[in-house]
């Protein structure tokens, strides 16, 4: 699934959210006294973090195992290298933050730590993290019915996928701080929450159901099936949808030593 992404970039850049400006502001403050002017992006995908991370006045590098995600980014103002992190050659340099956005949790935890570790000066911030969002009710149980019908056979609860929210993807963050500790050069890591909202018309929601995971290799006339079911129970809600988002993030500074 990983590997799937890249298949339609263009609109995986142009349908997945972006992240909470306040999120940024905190990870590029750093420690007491440390700036961040050097961020490595790990998995950058198409560079919306980067992007991000840019405006802000950072100079970043991705890393990015997808070289159709990688043109995009590069396209789109974004220095890239392609490979995955793990064997990625940082060549002696050295960052004063690694982020990952949406990325982590395809990353061996302990060895991607480990890894962040080697690239990160002392103090300086490793900081992964996710937009995790929670469908209203009724929508969840519309296309989670969808979904089942449509793919019975899928390795997936997307029961459990549609419910969304925080318990959900609960593993996928305790999976992260553990790996953090492991790795044995980072203090305790934090969990931070960023709480927004966006709206979103039938067209704009049906436009990102592409780029999700569960839908990334589905044959065309199955993904076309569920597109016309989840565009239906949007139609029936009045044609729009507010989503609850929670930007949350697994977060631990370098230790001196």
């Amino acid at each position: 699934m990983a590997e799937s992404f890249g298949s339609d970039a263009e609109r995986y850049d142009q349908a997945r959210p972006r992240y909470p400006q306040a999120m940024v502001d905190r990870i590029t403050t750093g420690s007491p006294g440390l700036d961040v002017p050097d961020v490595l992006d790990v998995g950058c995908g198409t560079g919306i973090a980067a992007r991000q991370f840019q405006e802000a006045g950072r100079t970043v590098l991705g890393v990015e195992p997808d070289a159709r995600m990688a043109e995009v980014a590069r396209r789109l103002g974004t220095e890239v290298e392609v490979a995955t992190f793990e064997a990625w050659d940082p060549a002696g340099r050295q960052f004063d933050a690694v982020i990952a956005g949406q990325a982590w949790h395809w990353i061996d935890p302990v060895a991607g730590a480990a890894k962040a570790a080697q690239v990160l000066r002392p103090h300086a911030r490793l900081a992964a993290f996710w937009n995790v969002f929670q469908l209203p009710p009724d929508l969840a149980e519309a296309v989670a019915a969808i979904c089942q019908r449509v793919v019975p056979d899928a390795p997936f609860d997307f029961r459990a996928m549609t419910r969304g929210g925080l318990d959900a993807n609960q593993p996928i963050l305790t999976k992260a701080a553990d790996g953090m500790r492991e790795a044995g050069a980072f203090g305790e890591p934090e969990q931070w929450r960023f709480d927004w909202e966006r709206t979103y018309t039938r067209d704009a929601w049906l436009d990102q159901i592409p780029t999700q995971g569960a839908f990334t290799r589905l044959p065309s006339a199955k993904l076309a099936e569920v597109l016309e079911g989840v565009g239906a129970a949007i139609d029936a809600m009045g044609g729009s949808f507010t989503m609850p988002y929670a930007t949350v993030v697994i977060t631990a500074t370098r230790t001196s030593a």
